[in-house]
Order: structure tokens, then sequence, then C-alpha cells
């Protein structure tokens, strides 16, 4: 199992349980053990899914859990296969099959893997322009998904608490709205104090989702 995967997954799963108060480290060690199998993709995600089928106390957690399995995956299953296999007919029909899985967290979580290759900060310009490519005619997929973090970019110039009051306005029909807060939360500090975590939990409408969020992202950038 990739460090980082572990290390952001175990934050994700401590995170939510201390706040929530659910019990989560047997559900945590179940994953650990199937991330870190010798199944297939497939295979690793029905067993995911039965964990959560199982602790209904951790659904919240289910989907951005599968995208730390799929990074996983990138950085450890794949390489025990077929140099060509992420361009094969067997994972394009994977993709097909799990195109409704997970959430934006995967983009954020490759981007942050090209930062530490090419060894530089994140930030949301970047991010946006350069990773997302959200200004380019043929990704207007991005663009519109990304429409609020585009349209709220001066807030990296704001406060938490603006940030906070903004992720709280969005339209319940926003592309980007569960995860807007601890999102921009991060690219306005990358390397948060205790107190402003602090604040940022005490700042949430749901401090135990979006703290676990935020610590999953900061785990996996370490």
């Amino acid at each position: 199992m990739d460090t980082k995967v572990n290390n952001a997954l175990e934050s994700l799963f401590n995170t939510f349980s201390a706040l929530e108060n659910v019990p989560g480290q047997q559900e945590l060690q179940q994953l650990q053990n199937i991330f870190a199998g010798d199944e297939d993709f497939m295979t690793k995600l029905m067993l995911m899914d039965k964990v959560f089928d199982d602790a209904p106390q951790l659904d919240a957690l289910r989907e951005t859990t599968f995208d730390l399995m799929m990074i996983n995956f990138f950085a450890e299953d794949a390489k025990k296969l077929d140099e060509d296999y992420l361009d094969s007919p067997e994972w394009e029909k994977i993709e097909d099959e799990t195109i409704e899985r997970g959430t934006e967290l995967l983009n954020l979580l490759l981007y942050l893997k090209e930062c530490e290759d090419e060894e530089i900060e994140p930030s949301l310009d970047d991010y946006l322009k350069e990773f997302l490519l959200v200004e380019e005619d043929e990704f207007q997929d991005e663009h519109r998904i990304y429409e609020d973090v585009i349209a709220h970019q001066v807030l990296m110039e704001s406060n938490l608490e603006e940030i906070a009051r903004v992720s709280q306005n969005l339209s319940d029909d926003s592309e980007i709205k569960d995860i807007f807060y601890p999102l921009m939360a991060f690219f306005y500090d990358t390397d948060p104090s205790a107190e402003s975590l602090k604040k940022f939990k005490n700042l949430s409408v749901d401090p135990a989702f979006d703290a676990a969020i935020l610590e999953l992202i900061l785990s996996f950038k370490k």
C-alpha cells in the first residue's frame, strides 16, 4: 500500500471517527488490508463497498475512500501489471463502470502528486489553469464542475470566515459543494497551524466530514 495513501486514509478515518463519535478503527484496518491485497481493482471495490455497507455510520467517507483506492491503484497496483494496462480495453471498461464513483478529491490528489514530482508549491491558480486546464476549450466539463471555485478565487485573499460563509451559501446543485470548504481552505493555507485547524472546524456546519477531508489532504501532501 502506498505510504501517502495509507497516511491519508488513517487521517480520514481517525478525524471523522473522533469528531462524529463513531467507531471506525476496525473498518480502517479492513480497508488497509483490502488496499494492500493482491485482488484486482473491481474485487477490491466490491470488498470496500461491503465494509461501508456493514458500517453505515461511516458511509459519508465511502466515495472519498474510493478516490484513495484509485490513487493507490495508480501508485502501487498498476506497477504489477503490463506497462500499457491503463490504456487497455480492460481498464477502459473499469473506468466506464466506475464513472459515477468518487469525488473531485481524486483530481486534487493527482495534482498534489504532480506538485511533489515537479517540486512546486500547490496553488489554486496553478491547479485550475495548469492542471485542470479550465480555460481551454476542450476542458469545459472541468470548467463547469469547478465553476464555483473559479468564481470565488478571490477568497484566496480573504479569510477562513469568508470561505466558510461562501461554502454555506453555494447552491445545492453545485457539483463541487461537498468538498468546496476543505478544498478552498487548503489552498488558502497549505500548512495550517493547530489554531487554524481548530478555527476551520468551528466554522464548519459539518465539522466531522470537512475536517476529515482537510486532514486527508494535508496528510497526503506531507
